[in-house]
């Protein structure tokens, strides 16, 4: 015989029943909500990305056409006008610098995407590498009346040691997209100072300070991301689209050190990397020495 089920049991029932349900609505609900923000997330990602290959590829294309439309120029002269040559060949040399330095960080891009971005540790002469650096953007800041000053603090700890073990090539692109973007922001006739030294806890300590149109405190948190630029990337007189500070921090992220800006609009940025000395250096893999050699201790460079 069957037992009978009161009233009261039913009720009961149905009250857990019914509980049951509008957890599992909630619950439904709120897992609607989350695919429904993962789904704008991706749609934005998208856009973002298709907005960033858009500017990379006119970073790639304009200056191949530039080069292309100067080189013609040049062979389209008479004879009597080498004259002429020479400011065009600049142009089609800082074209080609622009064109190469583009390329250098999307390459750089793809291997850290990969997962190809393991550092390849050398003892690496510091002052001639941000000398070879400065130089090679001479051509640059001088179209603008820049003068970038440049301080280098001998390693006192390591009897005056011009010498830090690191990644060479990932420290030349680290140091030239710090400076590419202080040449780029700052206005005519400003100076840019560089300052690099050993802290007493054995960090390589590098600063970039320019005094151009500066971050605004809200882009600066997005500053490094790869698909997004803030307003002063943007900027009217500007060209560029982030690639190489993102690309800059996942470098200095690679070498375990930090990388920090401290910016005001219209007030400059100054950019701050700090890399660790390597705990294990034993599997050094040589000397790179970046520049010419030379013999001070403690130096102010102006170029």
């Amino acid at each position: 015989m069957e037992k009978k089920i009161s009233d009261e049991d039913l009720i009961k029932e149905l009250k857990i029943r019914f509980d049951q349900n509008k957890k599992a609505l909630t619950e439904l609900q709120d897992k609607s909500k989350e695919l429904r923000k993962v789904n704008e997330k991706l749609k934005e990602s998208e856009s973002l990305k298709s907005h960033f290959l858009s500017n990379v590829t006119n970073e790639i294309v304009n200056p191949f056409a530039s080069i292309l439309g100067l080189s013609q120029s040049i062979m389209a002269l008479n004879i009597d006008e080498y004259e002429k040559i020479k400011p065009l060949a600049q142009l089609i040399h800082a074209e080609a610098f622009n064109l190469d330095f583009q390329l250098k960080n999307i390459f750089a891009a793809a291997k850290i995407e990969a997962g190809l971005a393991q550092p390849e540790l050398t003892n690496v002469n510091i002052q001639s590498l941000i000398e070879s650096i400065i130089e090679s953007y001479k051509y640059k800041s001088q179209q603008k009346e820049l003068k970038i000053k440049f301080h280098y603090q001998a390693n006192k700890k390591e009897n005056n040691s011009k010498e830090f073990p690191t990644d060479s090539e990932k420290l030349k692109l680290i140091m030239s997209n710090l400076l590419n973007n202080s040449i780029k922001y700052s206005n005519a006739a400003q100076k840019i100072e560089i300052v690099s030294s050993v802290s007493k806890e054995d960090e390589l300590i590098i600063t970039v300070k320019d005094y151009g149109v500066g971050i605004k405190k809200e882009d600066q948190e997005k500053l490094f991301d790869r698909f997004v630029k803030g307003e002063s990337t943007i900027h009217s007189l500007n060209e560029g689209y982030g690639l190489g500070l993102s690309v800059t921090k996942s470098y200095v992220d690679s070498l375990e050190g930090k990388i920090t800006v401290e910016s005001e609009q219209n007030k400059g940025a100054v950019f701050t990397i700090y890399l660790p000395r390597p705990k294990d250096t034993s599997y050094l893999e040589g000397f790179s020495d970046d520049g010419n050699e030379i013999f001070f201790q403690d130096t102010d460079e102006e170029f």
